[in-house]
């Protein structure tokens, strides 16, 4: 993807996030740039590493160019059957490097996934707990993420095509003293298969954050490079 196209989605992006400001107390826009790599160890078990950072791109009405934070993150996944897997991960986030006012965070995650295709099409259900370790508090989260995609060119994803991923998820987060909050999260990536260990995507996610008491909206423009080893 050129600079120019990354330019192109950020002006995208901070339009769309304006038309939001109007009435809206909250609006935030990010630009998320990350890379993966799949390892796999056995037929059915597997590791990814990840690096991703987030940049601010609006806040406060204003168009903004800063670091918020950074996540390295490495999952492992066991195939418990040809359709499901467990899995268990770790991530730590550095954010007071950037944000004063803002702790780092080790992140530590259990998860259920099951899927299903048909003709090209993938159904997967993910069930997913989390516990968000900082030095004031721990947070609870559990997630449930609805997720399809399939290839845009036939049945199957063949070197050199693009293939589509989209995704809802939602989040209850509980805490000591604090009232539980309810997130949702919409998500849609397109995607190319460069060769056969190579994938880039670009997408765009939209959040709405605590939306049963104060809502925040938040829009990501996401940019990946997966590679297979």
């Amino acid at each position: 993807m050129s600079f120019t196209n990354h330019n192109r989605f950020l002006f995208i992006l901070v339009l769309f996030a304006s038309y939001f400001t109007q009435g809206q107390d909250a609006v935030i826009g990010y630009w998320q740039p990350q890379i993966g790599i799949n390892y796999t160890v056995a037929p059915n078990y597997s590791h990814n590493f990840s690096l991703a950072k987030r940049t601010f791109v609006f806040r406060d009405s204003e168009t903004e160019f800063t670091i918020r934070q950074l996540d390295l993150a490495h999952f492992s996944n066991l195939k418990i059957r040809g359709n499901q897997s467990v899995g268990f991960g770790i991530q730590y986030r550095f954010s007071g490097f950037f944000d004063a006012t803002r702790e780092n965070e080790l992140r530590l995650v259990q998860q259920y996934n099951i899927t299903k295709s048909d003709r090209g099409l993938r159904l997967g259900h993910r069930l997913r707990s989390e516990q968000r370790i900082t030095n004031s508090a721990t947070i609870h989260r559990f997630r449930y993420r609805f997720a399809l995609d399939f290839p845009l060119q036939g049945e199957s994803l063949d070197i050199g095509e693009t293939y589509l991923v989209l995704s809802t998820e939602s989040l209850w987060s509980v805490a000591t003293a604090t009232h539980p909050e309810y997130d949702q999260r919409i998500k849609a990536n397109l995607g190319w298969m460069l060769d056969q260990n190579t994938k880039i995507q670009i997408g765009t996610e939209y959040r709405a954050e605590n939306y049963t008491q104060e809502t925040g909206h938040v829009f990501f423009l996401l940019t990946s490079l997966v590679l297979s080893l």
